[in-house]
Parts: C-alpha cells; sequence; structure tokens
C-alpha cells in the first residue's frame, strides 16, 4: 500500500512538472519577439534499440591442463606436437623406465622370499604346536616337569608371533610393490582431456627432476569452448548479473557479433593503479577454432533491450527555459491541462522518464508535447508513449515563434498518441 501510494505521488509530481513545462514553453512563444530560425527536424521511427555496457576482455580456453611428470627420469619420447589434436586417455609420451621397472622387480624378489619365510614359519609353528600339546598331555599325566611344561608352551606363542611379524611384512612388502607399479606406470604421460596440444615445455632427451616439483611437460586446452575475462570497472559491477546476456568482437572480425551471457562475476577484484577492476567470465562455443587464446574482445552487457519500439532522437528531448521576465510570470494563469491518458499511461509505467519535445503541426509550427521515455542510448530514446512513427520533430532546443493569444487559445493542448 505504502508503495503504490509513493508510485501515485511520484507520478503526480512528473504530471505537474510536465505540465509546467508546457506552460513555459507557451508562454514564452507568447511574449518572445525574436526572428524566425530554420528549423532542423527529424522523423519518429520504429526500430531496434539497445543499452549496454561495455567493456575490455581477453579471450582464453575454459578448461586447460599444465600435463607434467610425477617421477623422474629422461623423456624419452614426445608422441605429440604442438597443435595436435588428443583424446582423453591417448599416449603423449615416455620417460626411461628402467628405475621405476628395477624397482618393480627388486620388491617382487623381496615379496617372494617373505612368502617363502612365511611357509617355514608356518611349519615350524605346526610343529611348536605339536610338541605343547604333547607337553600338556604329558604335563597333566604328571609324566613331565611343570618348567619344561612352560618352555613347550613359549615356544609354541614364539612361532605364532613370528608369523604375523611375516604376514605383516608381507603386507608393508605389497605396499611398497603397488608404489614402484605405480611409479612405473607413471612413467607413461596419459591426456588427462580430451583437446589441442597448445604448447611443449619440455623435449625429447631432456632430463626431469621431479623430486621437488612436477615438471611440465606440455599444456592441453579444449579449444571448442572459450571463456571471454572481462573487466569491469565499480561503477558497472553492480549492473552485472549471472545469466546477463551479453555479446562481444574482436579486433580481427568487428563486424561478426559473438552472441554469449554471463556466467559468473569473481568476488576479489583486482587494483591497477587505484582502479578497481572485477572479473566478469563469458563462455561462447567454438567449434570452427575462430577465436584464438589471448585475442582481445570489445564486450558489450546488455542492459536492456527492445524490438520494433518507437524511436525518437534524443536531440529532440528539449530542454524547458529555465527564467522568465515579469511580463511573462503575469500572463502565466497556470499550466495547460495535460492531454487525456497521459496519466494512465504514467501509471502504467512507473520506471518511464517524462520528456518533452517539440512536434511540427499541420500547419508547420512546433508545439510542445510531452512523453514518456524508456530505454536511452548516447543518440536515441524510446518512445512508450506520447509519440507514433511518422511524426516530425523539432531536433534541438528552439526558441518557439512569437504567438498570438488568439492562435494561443486555438491551439490548446496537442492530441496524444500511444505507442
Amino acid at each position: 500500500m505504502a508503495r503504490k501510494k509513493s508510485s501515485s505521488r511520484w507520478g503526480l509530481i512528473a504530471l505537474v512538472a510536465a505540465a509546467a513545462a508546457i506552460g513555459v514553453y507557451v508562454f514564452v512563444s507568447a511574449s518572445s519577439d525574436g526572428d524566425e530560425q530554420a528549423l532542423q527536424t527529424e522523423i519518429v521511427t520504429r526500430g531496434d534499440i539497445e543499452v549496454t555496457i561495455s567493456a575490455a576482455g581477453k579471450i582464453a580456453p575454459k578448461e586447460e591442463v599444465a600435463v607434467g611428470a610425477q617421477v623422474s627420469g629422461q623423456l624419452e619420447t614426445l608422441y605429440v606436437d604442438v597443435g595436435d589434436t588428443v583424446e582423453a586417455g591417448d599416449l603423449l609420451a615416455q620417460i626411461d623406465a628402467t628405475i621405476a621397472t628395477t624397482g618393480v622387480e627388486a620388491n617382487r624378489a623381496q615379496l617372494k622370499e617373505l612368502h617363502a619365510s612365511r611357509k617355514q614359519q608356518q611349519a615350524t609353528l605346526e610343529l611348536v604346536k605339536s610338541q605343547s600339546e604333547r607337553a600338556a598331555m604329558l604335563y597333566e599325566a604328571d609324566a613331565m616337569a611343570r618348567a619344561d611344561y612352560e618352555a613347550a608352551i613359549a615356544d609354541y606363542e614364539i612361532a605364532q608371533g613370528k608369523l604375523e611379524a611375516i604376514d605383516a611384512q608381507i603386507e608393508r612388502q605389497s605396499s611398497t610393490l603397488q608404489a614402484d607399479l605405480a611409479s612405473l606406470e607413471f612413467t607413461k604421460i596419459y591426456a588427462p582431456i580430451s583437446g589441442t596440444v597448445v604448447s611443449l615445455e619440455a623435449v625429447e632427451g631432456q632430463t626431469l627432476n621431479a623430486n621437488q616439483t612436477a615438471p611440465t611437460i606440455l599444456t592441453i586446452a579444449d579449444l571448442t569452448t572459450m571463456t571471454v575475462e572481462t573487466d569491469v570497472s565499480e561503477a558497472d559491477v553492480l549492473r552485472i548479473t549471472k545469466d546477463q546476456p551479453a555479446w562481444f568482437t574482436t579486433l580481427g572480425d568487428s563486424e561478426y557479433r559473438w552472441e554469449t551471457s554471463v556466467r559468473q562475476v569473481l568476488p576479489t577484484p583486482e587494483v591497477l593503479n587505484d582502479v578497481v577492476l572485477y572479473k566478469a567470465l563469458l563462455d561462447v562455443d567454438n567449434p570452427e577454432g575462430r577465436l584464438r587464446t589471448e585475442m582481445t574482445a570489445q564486450v558489450f552487457f546488455v542492459v536492456g533491450s527492445a524490438k520494433n519500439a518507437v524511436l525518437v532522437p534524443v536531440s529532440a528531448l528539449q530542454t524547458p527555459p529555465q527564467r522568465r521576465s515579469r511580463t511573462d510570470a503575469a500572463a502565466v494563469k497556470g499550466p495547460p491541462p495535460m492531454p487525456a491518458g497521459f496519466q494512465a499511461a504514467r501509471d502504467a509505467n512507473p520506471e518511464a522518464d517524462t520528456a518533452l519535445v517539440m512536434v511540427l503541426g499541420s500547419d508547420g509550427e512546433p508545439v510542445p508535447r510531452p512523453i514518456l521515455t524508456g530505454l536511452r542510448t548516447r543518440t536515441q530514446a524510446e518512445v512508450l508513449y506520447g509519440l507514433s512513427p511518422g511524426d516530425t520533430v523539432v531536433s534541438g532546443n528552439v526558441a518557439p515563434k512569437q504567438v498570438s493569444s488568439g492562435q494561443r487559445q486555438r491551439m490548446g493542448p496537442p492530441p496524444m498518441m500511444g505507442r
């Protein structure tokens, strides 16, 4: 309810302001005694209008992976070159596997040795178990000393412990073997994603040291989907949202529009020379490969657009005179009545702006007319109410010709035409 009252109040203010502007024009025209001047006119047309925020950006692959080596060794073979297309899982390179292979063989030999030791200990355990059972029978029959009985039981427990220790060694050695097998497998470098090889950082014969950091061998990028990384100023970032439509052009082809939308706006800005910039990311399909890495893009974020709208040049929107003489003020009896339907149109378009244009009447004289405007660019404005295609409006601020009292009375308020 409060919002409705506020909207009505602002609508009334806009209505009074427009009426006052018309009144000022009419009575200034009645008191003006200047010479006639040639009027520059424009025709109201229909067309498309789009309000945008522009920004510059760079093009980069959406998905890019630096492929490195997890083991040290000499790079024996590279199976790809820059520009090659690869599929996920393809073999890219081979590192010398001599050390890794030797480690695997040594661990397998140690594992075999442990399994053999376990068999021996298992046999010993069975023998000691039989001896302890016999000792228990003799001890119950009072045919064995207690010390010999306890020694037999202790030997059995010791044998059990040795077998368990061997089992633990087998588990540890098995884990070491699995690690060595993984290292052996790491000597083969496979493609983690499908894409294009965009760079090579290593050459055949080069020794790679992976003990401290993983050395990069090559870089793969998926060039079928590109991302435009755009720097947006803090003054404009609040008007950019996720999924907002946008389009961009490149320096190589400024006539072609790449249609896209905003994927996200990164929350952390970059500060360059005290200028706060936020990264806006836009994804675009690139099936033909026309977009390349590091291309410069001129991006336009669409804030508002309208198709087949009534358009009037911005130069036709008049600036009402700010001062009047005492004679003019005495002659003013109040603003002329607003055209029928204007308030209804104002209520139907609460976000619209009220403006004033000079429309040429049938007698060729300019007549002030209030209108409602929507979207506005530097050159054109969308007319929501007040003008129709084909109307002739005066371009630029005009000092109206002198109009007699009788002519002013006959003129009255101009008829309003809807969109």
